[in-house]
């Protein structure tokens, strides 16, 4: 097939509704869960805010229309390498600046929410990619690789989505090992449900932060605070995660779909 009637077909599928467009999303507003880091290590992404500019009055009597205050880590959002200490040098590592030909790429769903439901600490090992692997195929050059934990049903409540206690948060996420792995692969980036890309205990992982440290050195991307991977097969769909063109923006809130072959 040429490039032509492979998106005529793909037009004709959409169209018919033999693909599915599933939304990744989580809504983004003044209850959406935002990060909470310890007031002695950093600084925390303020509370959304939505402002009312008007609504067919008399602030603008045809239209309606708001503004916003945001982090551009809020929400299901897109992570540039800039975003790390490790990525900072990439010129093209801003959303402004990266390759967009990227964005748009086959995913695999690893789906491990069985046992992130019975461990939140639950760490993804090499062992459990290459188990996945020989059951649905090869991960391969180019694409996206996400965690399912199933961890978006509990965003209605930012306590439990957070899942912090004394000890900090407690979420699930990959070690420092399945990112070298993964890596060495060629994917174009990694995503979780959770609300950063590293699981909670991440900080005390050789590197802190691995997902963080390692993704972008690599001039990788993150997604954070994915919804609906239910939706989506281990193998098969294409995830489109296009971050706003901020300029040198080191992320951004992100409405990430994906198309899904129906049965």
């Amino acid at each position: 097939m040429t490039s032509a009637s492979v998106l005529s077909s793909l037009a004709g599928m959409l169209a018919s509704g033999g693909i599915e467009v599933v939304d990744c999303s989580g809504v983004l507003g003044p209850e959406t869960p935002l990060l909470k880091l310890p007031p002695d290590f950093a600084k925390d992404t303020p509370p959304i805010k939505i402002h009312r500019i008007s609504e067919y009055d008399k602030d603008g009597p045809f239209w309606a229309w708001n503004w916003l205050e945001l982090g551009e880590h809020s929400g299901t959002h897109f992570d540039a390498p800039h975003h790390w200490i490790t990525g900072k040098d990439y010129a093209d590592g801003y959303t402004d600046t990266l390759d967009v030909q990227r964005l748009v790429a086959p995913v695999n769903v690893l789906d491990f929410s069985a046992e992130c439901a019975a461990d939140p600490d639950f760490l993804l090992t090499i062992d459990h990619v290459t188990a996945w692997e020989a059951k649905h195929g090869a991960i391969g050059k180019g694409e996206w690789v996400v965690l399912r934990s199933d961890w978006d049903k509990r965003a209605h409540d930012e306590a439990l989505f957070l899942n912090a206690n004394e000890t900090g948060p407690h979420t699930p996420g990959p070690t420092a090992e399945v990112i070298e792995y993964l890596l060495g692969k060629g994917i174009v980036g990694w995503g979780s449900q959770c609300i950063g890309t590293d699981a909670g205990q991440a900080g005390g992982m050789t590197p802190p932060f691995p997902a963080h440290n390692l993704l972008h050195k690599h001039n990788c991307f993150g997604l954070a605070s994915l919804a609906n991977l239910d939706k989506l097969p281990a193998k098969g769909a294409i995830l489109i995660a296009a971050p706003l063109k901020i300029k040198q923006g080191t992320g951004s809130p992100i409405r990430a779909l994906a198309l899904v072959p129906r049965a």
